[in-house]
């Protein structure tokens, strides 16, 4: 530790405490979003939050007027499940969150020691999350308290070097976000185009096409089932997964379900490797792949952009056409709902191979298909393209973590930009 960092409490650095409880019947269709442990862990990995429950305006203001609510810069810290998960509050759009599943850090800029980005990436880094699991309780299952939170020691440099240390560290994060919107947009553009050539009908030339009055598809389109047109195959697992001589020395991604929530069209590293042992129970697969959600999340598709073999909730396909395989792709998408509708099981939704087989499957024309084979494609090639450069910010960022926080790395003489930092803190 730098001479001039201080070890200090963290309940006598901060405010920690909860919200005030809501209950079911607080429930409304619309109003203020109301986060739970799986909003913020969306956030965490860069998803889109889906809001799901809402509590009224007017209740949130008596809240806000009588016990207070997050403002910009407080930090939320999920306490139960996925623990130790940090959300920032980075704007100031209004938000209620639940008791019992996220921990409230509140901020005073006039009055604390300690800057909230600073605290955020100290809650993310190996220390600060060894530190997170030395205050748990419970055994069966553990949670984060507020009393544990308090006694945490956190070594706290000079809120000069706080600044420098967030803001080296924030410039990854920021190129990392930008790069997400820019993968949105490319994801939301191709989307559209996709409807609209295929599920309006209003492709290049759609006014010269007349219509098939049988299959009322534009002449030269086709009707058919999946089965017709590809190889349909399900993924399996080395059972059971507990035990560990499938994966000791493990070197080959294992996709599930899990690995491919925070990913965009391509899925490049998974929490699992399989060893040589392992992977002759599971199905390997080559860079390339299309592979689709049978379980859980139905039917979103995902792209393997490394080798890999995948877990027995994943459908797989052979003998797909090169120029439709982007296509393919969207289809995919578009039959989400179709196969929520017709899947079986009842806490978790599944879909087998004769479900899909049987599964409705348009095939347009050979120069439509490769139309929009060249358009996709390019969209395709950058998305993956900044999907990689995300991943080298993070590796890059991950391996200055540790030594920023742990004062390895001395900052003091370094020229840094702290303006955005100082936005939030």
């Amino acid at each position: 530790m730098m001479e001039s960092w201080k070890e200090e409490l963290l309940g006598n650095l901060l405010e920690i405490k909860s919200s005030k409880r809501i209950f079911l019947s607080d429930y409304v269709e619309k109003g203020i979003p109301f986060f739970r442990s799986k909003e913020i862990i969306e956030s965490f990995k860069g998803q889109d939050i889906s809001l799901e429950l809402f509590i009224e305006k007017d209740k949130y203001l008596k809240i806000k007027e009588k016990y207070g609510v997050p403002q910009l810069g407080d930090i939320l810290i999920t306490s139960v499940g996925s623990i130790g998960v940090p959300y920032l509050v980075k704007n100031e759009e209004p938000f209620y969150f639940k008791d019992g599943n996220l921990i409230w850090i509140k901020f005073n800029k006039s009055k604390n020691k300690t800057l909230s980005k600073f605290l955020y990436y100290f809650i993310v880094s190996p220390y600060g999350q060894a530190k997170l699991d030395s205050v748990l309780i419970g055994s069966s299952q553990k949670a984060l308290t507020i009393s544990g939170l308090r006694k945490i020691k956190i070594n706290l440099p000079p809120l000069k070097t706080q600044r420098k240390i967030a803001s080296i560290l924030s410039g990854y994060d920021d190129l990392i976000e930008i790069n997400l919107k820019r993968i949105n947009l490319l994801e939301e553009q191709a989307q559209q185009t996709y409807e609209e050539w295929f599920v309006r009908f209003k492709f290049p030339g759609y006014e010269d096409v007349e219509t098939d009055k049988e299959s009322g598809l534009p002449v030269g389109w086709e009707k058919k089932k999946i089965q017709d047109v590809i190889e349909v195959g399900r993924g399996s697992s080395p059972r059971p997964i507990s035990n560990q001589k499938y994966f000791e020395g493990g070197t080959i991604p294992w996709l599930k379900i899990a690995d491919a929530t925070s990913s965009h069209i391509y899925i490049y590293e998974t929490k699992l490797y399989v060893n040589e042992y392992g992977a002759s129970f599971s199905r390997k697969l080559p860079k390339g792949s299309i592979v689709v959600a049978a379980s859980g999340t139905l039917g979103f598709p995902m792209i393997l952009g490394v080798e890999a073999c995948i877990h027995d909730g994943w459908l797989y396909f052979k003998g797909i056409d090169d120029k439709l395989k982007e296509y393919f792709y969207f289809s995919f998408i578009g039959l989400k709902s179709y196969f929520e509708s017709i899947s079986y099981g009842a806490a978790i939704q599944n879909i087998n191979t004769g479900i899909v087989r049987q599964s409705p499957f348009i095939v347009p024309s050979e120069d439509i298909s490769i139309k929009f084979k060249t358009f996709a494609s390019k969209v395709f090639e950058s998305i993956s393209n900044l999907q990689n450069q995300n991943q080298h910010l993070k590796e890059a960022r991950d391996i200055l973590l540790p030594r920023l926080m742990s004062g390895m790395i001395d900052v003091d003489g370094l020229e840094v930009e702290t303006n955005k930092t100082e936005l939030i803190n």
